[in-house]
């Protein structure tokens, strides 16, 4: 039987969605590794749309759900409608809608809420004993919810090749202890089967990106 993953979007686009290259890469390996990916998102409106090509936010409005749609080829579900006996593993790819439209991380930080429905379904497989896969900014996901779990978010030393490294710092004041990988790294939390890795936290060529989330596909496939 081939395992059912339940892949969790949070639109469409790096810097107000789901960055689009971790979600085809997250969809690729399940395929490779044979797994059966169910996609969901929330049906909720974004936080706030961005120009892509300026950088900028604009006054329009969009629907998650509908966004994250164009990632799956219209294959996707109403993340209200998930059931987490049906399935054997959850990932989150990362993108900047995560910290905007799954919780609000982008504008506070440790302090932020999460998502009612994103933070019963993270509850949930991690109850049920049932591996869970994130990757990029997703990680800060479960440094709220689960204090003391180990995660990676890449480096915890800001360079150029690790912009946004000031994260692991805020990740480890949540109580969780945050490991230093490369980005064709993961780090395995086997106590609460979280599987994390890096992605576009790191200035790294795309095909390094793409080689460590097929690591954490795998390892999240093989603990389901």
């Amino acid at each position: 039987m081939a395992k059912k993953v339940a892949v969790v979007l949070a639109g469409c686009g790096v810097f107000d969605g789901s960055e689009i290259h971790e979600a085809s890469a997250v969809l690729v390996h399940l395929s490779r590794e044979g797994a059966q990916a169910e996609v969901y998102a929330p049906n909720i409106t974004q936080m706030h749309v961005v120009d892509h090509v300026k950088g900028q936010p604009t006054q329009e409005q969009r629907n998650v759900l509908v966004e994250s749609a164009r990632i799956a080829r219209g294959n996707i579900k109403d993340l209200a409608k998930l059931d987490v006996k049906g399935l054997d593993a959850l990932i989150i790819p990362g993108g900047f809608g995560v910290a905007k439209n799954l919780s609000t991380w982008a504008t506070q930080g440790k302090n932020c809420s999460i998502s009612k429905e994103v933070e019963n379904v993270l509850r949930a497989f991690h109850a049920a004993q049932k591996p869970i896969g994130l990757c990029c900014i997703s990680p800060v996901l479960a440094a709220k919810l689960f204090p003391g779990c180990e995660l990676t978010v890449g480096h915890d030393t800001e360079c150029e090749q690790w912009p946004y490294a000031k994260t692991a710092e805020t990740m480890k004041e949540l109580g969780c202890r945050h490991v230093n990988k490369h980005v064709t790294e993961i780090h395995v939390d086997s106590r609460n089967k979280l599987v994390t890795t890096s992605a576009f936290m790191c200035n790294a060529p795309i095909h390094e990106v793409h080689d460590g989330i097929g690591k954490m596909v795998r390892e999240v496939v093989r603990l389901a």
